[in-house]
Formats: C-alpha cells, structure tokens, sequence
C-alpha cells in the first residue's frame, strides 16, 4: 500500500492560537474562524520592530504592515459597529478626499494603531456576542439594503484570508520569517 505524504505549514513558535472545533455549530463556526485569522494577522505582525512594520516591501503596491493595522481597524469598524451595529462613529483612516490614507498616510504610531485595530476587534465581539442571531440584520449604508451576521462574518473571514495573505509576503520580505 502506497503512503499519502503529508504537508503540514510551519508554524510560528510562540503561536498560541485555538483552532476552531471541526463540529461546531454555525456561529462557533464563523466567530471562532474570524478569531483565528485575527489571532493570525496579529502574529504575522509580532516581533517585528516598530520601523521595519511601516515598510512598503511590495513596490509599487502602498501596502505595508501598518497599513494593513490600520485598514483593519477601519473594516472592522465599518461592517460590525457601521453597518450591522448603526452606530455614529467616525470612519478610521477614510475621508471621501483621501479614501487611500490607511495604507497612504502611515503617520502615528504603529502601536498606537496596533491598540485601535485590537479595540475594535473587542467592540466587533461584543457586537456579535450580542446579537441574537446570525439572521439579525443591520443596514448597509450605501443602499439601504439589509445585511445578515452572517454574511457579514464570512465577508470579515474573507477579508482577513485576503490580508493574511499579504501579510506573508510582507513578513517574509521584512526578516524572512514564514508559517502561518
């Protein structure tokens, strides 16, 4: 009989993340899988000097570390406490004038918008630990259709698959680091 080999990624050393059980339900299934790509984005960012995480790798693409930060801060902020939540909240690093200054304009401090991006994953919990459930809707601003938890959660999982994505690269490019 012939042996299947087995691919596994490396890993980070100090990861520290919970894989979400392969049998939950739906919303275990969803919140615990954004928490995981979340937990990833945050170690892809880990050890990293503040300096090298403002550093563009990817010329001539803007993106950078710290404006991924801060264009998920922005997203999170947009679709969990905008869009489902109707709160009147200022957008972050978003102007009609200067729609690109997430990745654009990196001025602050990269600790600073590390502590913003993980305040709003904390208000983007609670936001869904208080819905009750994935069918609740909020309105999307631009047209005034309704949008489910639900849709919203598996767009936010895309969303940080796409970023985590970049990040590798980037990470990789800063001090050769790999894994997920």
């Amino acid at each position: 009989m012939t042996q299947t080999p087995q691919h596994f990624s490396q890993s980070w050393a100090d990861d520290t993340r919970e894989k979400p059980s392969p049998a939950a339900g739906e919303r275990e299934t969803l919140t615990g899988l954004l928490d995981w790509h979340r937990q990833t984005f945050e170690l892809k960012c880990s050890g990293v000097p503040a300096a090298r995480l403002s550093e563009r790798g990817v010329p001539p693409s803007s993106l950078s570390l710290h404006g991924l930060i801060r264009h998920l801060a922005g997203v999170e902020r947009w679709w969990f406490r905008v869009q489902f939540a109707g709160e009147q909240v200022p957008l972050l690093y978003y102007s009609d004038d200067d729609p690109d200054q997430d990745f654009d304009s990196l001025d602050g401090d990269v600790d600073e918008a590390l502590a913003v991006w993980r305040a709003e994953c904390d208000r983007s919990r609670e936001i869904v630990a208080g819905a009750s459930s994935l069918d609740e809707t909020g309105i999307l601003r631009r047209t005034g259709l309704p949008v489910s938890l639900r849709r919203i959660l598996v767009d936010m999982i895309a969303e940080y698959a796409r970023h985590n994505g970049h990040a590798d690269l980037l990470r990789e490019r800063i001090d050769g680091a790999t894994g997920y």
